[in-house]
């Protein structure tokens, strides 16, 4: 591949950020004394108004028009940054377009209004659509059993912990310890917490990766408490887990459990299935994998897939197929119910359609280009900044500030606000925490050469800014909305109200 340096002129760096973004006072300020958007139609009973439910004082709410609300926050809206603008680059994230068709099925009134508590014999075709999606991730993880009820990644990664906390005491074992790599999602530990498992850090080689020894030494000094071992595969740093079949066995000889976080399944669905590298259990994003839009709090899921024998303890109600009909069964030994309903619904739809869109030949090729294209950004990028590891990258690449830190001091959170400036949302910053001044980059695969080089072009540009000293970028973000935050300010005296501001 040589080395782009020009942008289409329909997008340039230079050009990136030009236009006009309307500023906006709170919805507090543009209130007026008496102003209404609307009115209810008089009452047609007598009006009743009991003493004991009156304020003691007027609700403290804003009196605006109509369209002051639809004016606010539209331009509010407007100072947002998501994926139909442009490339989302956020590593461990997979910010993946949202193929629109996916809201198309998902908003069809027989699936959208349904009823969480509908009896099973009214709601076979929702009941299908669960049933389905848990057979796909099975095909998909070469798993035996599947629950979609989990709400979340972290809701799935507590759900598998209790599902294999389940398994160990029906079989007599009360085992306290969880194994976890050191450059986990910082959800693993929490989880293991929640679950009651004390965490076990596992440092990394030289190459980013698990060694076999760094599990060898732990299995020696802790043998039976250890209850299980949860690993990212590949993991947060972009790279595969290449010891994890010796890893799988070694835990499988103390009664373990191979916990997979898949987080990062976009890179390899298709071409390589968790069981065959010896996993027992593992949890899908769908709201990274398959499409389903995320941020902001949710909506998720993060169904969790298990071997046969952690079957009988996963959530409860389960989805069968039996005489003709899906119906719900119970088993004895569930860990129960994990979520209200049968867990977020719509976006087990959207999933299924893009699951069903692609086909397996389509989500093999998905993985395939997200690899691609994350090589493709590391090697424009790698004769400007410094890779964290030499391995090959999967599916995100890191990226250091060493260089830029030696030549003039500059850091990764100034890189980072200086990308704002020039049309781009950063990367992910300072994770995973194993590497110092981290830029964590994945592309995924829906985004094309174009804006994969005008993404390369911007970064060669802040990193050539540096190194001639034309620019520190102390002061960025300047072309926003909202400038340079204080930080340290904001911590110490924080503006929590409008009576808070400075006057």
């Amino acid at each position: 591949m040589t080395e782009k340096t020009s942008v289409p002129d329909s997008r340039s760096v230079s050009s990136a950020t030009q236009g006009l973004m309307l500023k906006e006072n709170s919805i507090f300020e543009r209130s007026v004394a008496n102003r209404v958007g609307f009115e209810l139609p008089p009452l047609e009973v007598p009006k009743r108004s009991p003493q004991k439910y009156h304020r003691s004082k007027p609700a403290e709410l804003p009196e605006v028009s109509e369209l002051d609300v639809v004016r606010h926050f539209t331009r509010l809206s407007s100072w947002n940054y998501a994926i139909d603008l442009g490339t989302f680059p956020l590593g461990s994230c997979t910010m993946k377009y949202n193929p629109r068709i996916n809201e198309e099925i998902a908003a069809l009134p027989g699936l959208a209004d349904i009823h969480p508590e509908l009896p099973p014999e009214y709601c076979q075709g929702a009941l299908e659509i669960i049933y389905r999606l848990e057979r796909a991730l099975c095909d998909i993880s070469g798993l035996d059993d599947c629950s979609a009820q989990p709400a979340a990644g972290a809701h799935g990664e507590l759900t598998g912990l209790l599902v294999i906390r389940a398994f160990h005491e029906k079989h007599g074992s009360s085992r306290n310890l969880v194994l976890i790599p050191e450059s986990a999602h910082g959800t693993n530990a929490a989880s293991c917490t929640l679950a009651d498992y004390k965490v076990v850090p596992l440092k990394a080689n030289a190459q980013g990766i698990v060694s076999v020894d760094a599990v060898s030494e732990a299995i020696a000094k802790h043998g039976r408490e250890i209850a299980a071992m949860m690993i990212t595969n590949p993991n947060t740093c972009g790279l595969f887990e290449s010891n994890i079949v010796e890893i799988s066995e070694l835990l499988h000889g103390i009664g373990a459990q191979l916990y997979m976080d898949g987080a990062n399944m976009n890179a390899i669905m298709g071409v390589a299935k968790p069981r065959d590298m010896g996993v027992d259990v593992m949890h899908f994003n769908l709201h990274k994998t398959f499409s389903t839009p995320h941020g902001g709090g949710g909506p998720g899921a993060g169904p969790v897939a298990v071997r046969s024998h952690l079957a009988p303890y996963l959530p409860a109600p389960r989805v069968t197929f039996r005489d003709g009909k899906f119906q719900l069964e119970h088993s004895p030994d569930t860990i129960g119910k994990v979520k209200g309903g049968f867990g977020n619904f719509g976006v087990m739809v959207r999933a299924l359609t893009y699951i069903a869109h692609h086909g397996s030949v389509g989500l093999k090729r998905v993985s395939r280009m997200a690899v691609l294209n994350a090589n493709y950004l590391r090697h424009r990028l790698s004769n400007h900044f410094d890779l964290a590891f030499a391995t090959p990258s999967f599916h995100e690449v890191v990226l250091t500030d060493a260089r830029q830190i030696k030549e003039k001091g500059v850091k990764t959170l100034q890189i980072a606000k200086a990308l704002i400036d020039r049309g781009f949302h950063p990367p992910t910053v300072y994770f995973p925490l194993v590497v110092n001044g981290a830029l964590l980059i994945e592309p995924t695969e829906t985004e094309s050469l174009q804006e994969l080089d005008q993404l390369a072009d911007a970064f060669i540009s802040i990193a050539e800014a540096i190194q001639s000293g034309e620019e520190t970028f102390d002061n960025a973000p300047t072309k926003t909305i909202v400038g340079k935050v204080d930080e340290v300010g904001a911590a110490r005296k924080p503006i929590l109200s409008l009576d808070d501001r400075p006057h």
